[in-house]
């Protein structure tokens, strides 16, 4: 007997995985997550790491297990260990695999090196200035413009990682203005109205299950030695968000495969469930956890051009 809500993972994608090599325990390898969202039905899903640019695993997962039907797709969170804000970096990671069409679908800016996750987790004065912070005005930080531009160049999916909301709102501005069509910002942090204004500028909202899980309890290494834990947000803030912004302006994913979490699939099951008891249609689900990701993603039958700004 399956478990209520594994109908829901059929054509899902997955955009946020955490299954590669971590100094922190995995639940599952690339590999098993494959095979498992195979199992499930999932249709694709995507490949995080802080550590390294994830195209090449991507790559050697399709090749590998290509007749499991999940397609895989990886990118490059530009965190100091892959070489931080570098415009090799990103044409690197725009072309690694085995031949073309295999390079990074997404772009990210960090994920904890930025000065908004570096304070709330306590770090020090000193470490706080070592991470990314975006000016309200004047110059964006240097390439981050040269970066935005490769995006647009590749059409791929530019993810403004760990920012706060007015930081996101100033980054989407200026990737639009560069020709950057395919942006998505991980907004469980943000406010209702600036998640408003970044989805009328173009950019889709992404709520993860990692922030809603007791993940935020435990303490982790999530970059080095030292141990923190992320502000849980609650279900009824994410809701409220959702429904500002519309089902068709969100993107639903796991975040999950740290050993502190279920395995990603489950995780996903979990959280669609979750979305599911507010009140949102199957409908609304399948938009948000299947044709949004495959559109901006460019993963199967589903992929399409991303709708016009505003």
């Amino acid at each position: 007997m399956s478990m209520p809500g594994m109908e829901m993972l059929r054509g899902a994608i997955d955009s946020h995985v955490h299954c590669c090599p971590h100094i922190n325990g995995r639940t599952v390898t690339v590999f098993e997550a494959v095979r498992e969202a195979a199992k499930a039905g999932l249709a694709g899903i995507g490949l995080l790491d802080v550590f390294a640019n994830t195209s090449g695993l991507a790559a050697l997962a399709m090749r590998e297990l290509d007749e499991l039907g999940v397609e895989v797709f990886g990118g490059i969170i530009l965190e100091p260990y892959v070489g931080g804000l570098s415009t090799r970096v990103v044409e690197t990671a725009l072309d690694m695999g085995y031949g073309p069409g295999t390079g990074a679908r997404f772009i990210s800016l960090p994920c904890h090196h930025t000065q908004f996750v570096a304070r709330s987790e306590g770090r020090s004065p000193v470490f706080v200035e070592t991470c990314l912070a975006i000016p309200a005005k004047g110059a964006l930080p240097d390439p981050l413009g040269e970066i935005m531009e490769r995006v647009a160049d590749r059409d791929v999916v530019f993810n403004t990682g760990h920012l706060t909301g007015e930081e996101t709102i100033r980054v989407v501005e200026e990737a639009a203005k560069r020709g950057v069509r395919r942006i998505l910002c991980p907004a469980s942090y943000f406010t209702t109205d600036e998640a408003r204004e970044i989805v009328g500028l173009g950019a889709f909202v992404e709520f993860a299950f990692f922030v809603m899980s007791h993940a935020t309890q435990v303490g982790t290494t999530m970059i080095d030695s030292e141990k923190h834990c992320f502000p849980p947000v609650t279900l009824d803030t994410v809701v409220e968000k959702i429904r500002a912004v519309g089902p068709e302006h969100t993107v639903l994913s796991s975040d999950s495969g740290s050993f502190i979490l279920p395995p990603p699939v489950e995780a996903l099951r979990e959280w669609l469930l979750m979305i599911e008891s507010e009140g949102f249609s199957r409908d609304d689900i399948r938009r948000m956890v299947a044709e949004n990701p495959a559109m901006l993603f460019k993963v199967g039958a589903m992929a399409a051009e991303p709708p016009p700004a505003g």
